[in-house]
């Protein structure tokens, strides 16, 4: 006689799929809160003490770690494992159906790391492994999701291909599952001699890619909030694009006081600014630049309110992401159907970046800036008092691609350069966009300036003050320079590189 040994933590449509096995001629072997479970539903079970001889140990932390259970489920066709298998009446075990201990649920519910260490699971674990490695024989079975694909089928009739796939993604589950306990343990020792990245797919795949011929899937990180936790109030769900302009707009958005609006567009902040309201604001980025902003994600710093709704619906815009809106605003913003409605739930910060090359990925933490404005080192030129311009222009300019030169006037920026091989060309080009607003404005640079030329085209702009890291070989160049135009010129002292 075949068997079916169940130990889940996760009993949806358990008894279901234990029916179903029955009615093939599969016997149902259970443990602990599985067992009674499908008891209570009127399911023959037979009990894993009653097969192994021992009751659970340890509070059911020992209960499935037994010879007999492994020699049934890791026994082959041979001669010598069939003898083996009889020498301990070990059962024939062809299907195994096993989730795991709830530890992401307890990640979410308790920071607490004795409660967290009771919520890692052992015997499951070990039970999984040994079902995925003998797949040819055994049926491994994680996930709810897949009982359907099961029910009302008979278990010889899978495939070896059929079985070979349902045990990787058993493998990739406890992966998973041992990932997100360790990256817990580890906390911020986050670059030991192994990194290992977990993620859950969010719902189903993503349409495409950035581009229709590109396959794409969106992967959430336990426990790190952020846009993952995001609620789509409206519209429909988020491209592979929409996810890393949202991101980029509200990375950029929480580090600005309340009030705050950004615009971005391929990843690019179009416009930023920091007004008395969201509304205010919105209206100054949207001056900022009124060609950019369109097919652009807008993100608030705030909540959204129904005057804010009316100016947002205006324009065509994929996405808004906010923290919150009045029901009046919905009822504006649903006028576009299309338009995609986030509300931020956390704003917790992003602690490591990674990205993929060839043949590995490279792993860092995120880019903070450290220095207050006030801290900066005065170089050049009268003292300034435009410090929330010095303030909005830096921080803009740390979340613009390399070189990035970001021009600030009146709480919002007038003109962005990034992107470019050199930094006088990202100067040119946002001094360009910028054209009369330059005037008496604040330009600042991720990376210092290696020759005194930005300087010398911010003066003939009518830029007021220069902000930029120091450090460079012809510092003095950029200082003589500044100097003789009259122009304040700031050292922050750290860089900000964004490739």
């Amino acid at each position: 006689m075949q068997w079916a040994l169940i130990s889940v933590t996760d009993k949806t449509g358990i008894e279901d799929l234990a029916q179903s096995l029955l009615q093939q001629g599969i016997g149902i072997l259970a443990s602990g809160g599985s067992a009674q479970h499908l008891e209570n539903a009127g399911i023959a079970v037979t009990r894993v003490e009653t097969l192994t001889g021992f009751e659970q140990l340890l509070g059911g932390r020992v209960k499935t770690l037994h010879p007999v259970l492994y020699a049934g489920i890791l026994s082959q066709e041979s001669v010598q494992d069939q003898k083996d298998r009889a020498m301990v009446a070990a059962p024939e075990i062809s299907v195994v159906v096993v989730n795991l201990y709830d530890f992401e649920g307890a990640l979410a519910d308790s920071g607490d790391l004795e409660d967290l260490v009771e919520a890692i699971d052992v015997g499951g674990v070990s039970l999984i492994r040994a079902a995925a490695k003998n797949f040819a024989r055994v049926l491994v079975v994680t996930r709810p999701e897949q009982y359907d694909a099961l029910i009302g089928r008979q278990v010889a009739d899978f495939t070896l291909e059929e079985r070979r796939v349902w045990a990787s993604q058993a493998f990739r589950h406890m992966a998973y599952y041992d990932a997100v306990i360790g990256n817990r343990l580890a906390e911020d020792d986050h670059f030991g001699p192994f990194m290992v990245l977990a993620g859950r797919r969010q719902s189903t795949a993503l349409r495409y890619g950035e581009n229709p011929h590109q396959a794409a899937a969106w992967y959430r990180t336990p426990g790190a909030g952020g846009l993952g936790d995001a609620r789509l109030v409206q519209g429909k769900p988020l491209s592979y694009n929409n996810v890393l302009d949202a991101d980029a707009a509200w990375r950029l958005a929480r580090e600005l006081p309340e009030a705050a609006v950004v615009a971005v567009k391929h990843q690019i902040p179009c416009g930023v600014a920091v007004g008395p309201t969201p509304h205010e604001s919105y209206r100054m980025v949207h001056a900022s630049d009124p060609v950019s902003i369109f097919g652009g994600i807008v993100a608030v710093h705030g909540s959204v309110d129904e005057e804010l709704a009316r100016a947002l619906v205006e324009v065509f815009l994929e996405v808004v992401v906010a923290k919150g809106y009045t029901p009046s605003a919905l009822a504006i913003l649903a006028q576009k159907k299309n338009l995609r409605v986030l509300e931020m739930l956390t704003s917790a910060p992003h602690d490591l970046e990674v990205r993929m090359v060839a043949g590995g990925f490279l792993a860092q933490e995120s880019d903070r800036l450290k220095t207050r404005a006030r801290d900066f080192r005065h170089v050049a030129g009268p003292l300034v008092h435009q410090w929330t311009d010095v303030d909005l222009a830096w921080r803009t300019a740390a979340h613009v691609r390399s070189n990035a030169i970001v021009i600030a006037r009146d709480g919002a920026t007038v003109g962005i350069g990034g992107g470019e091989t050199n930094r006088i060309d990202a100067a040119r080009h946002a001094l360009e966009r910028a054209g009369d607003r330059a005037q008496g404005a604040v330009l600042a640079s991720d990376g210092f300036f290696p020759f005194g030329d930005v300087v010398l085209a911010a003066a003939e702009y009518g830029i007021r003050v220069v902000v930029e890291p120091g450090g460079a070989l012809r510092d003095q160049e950029s200082v003589n320079a500044a100097d003789n135009a009259g122009i304040t010129l700031i050292f922050t002292g750290e860089r900000h590189f964004r490739h």
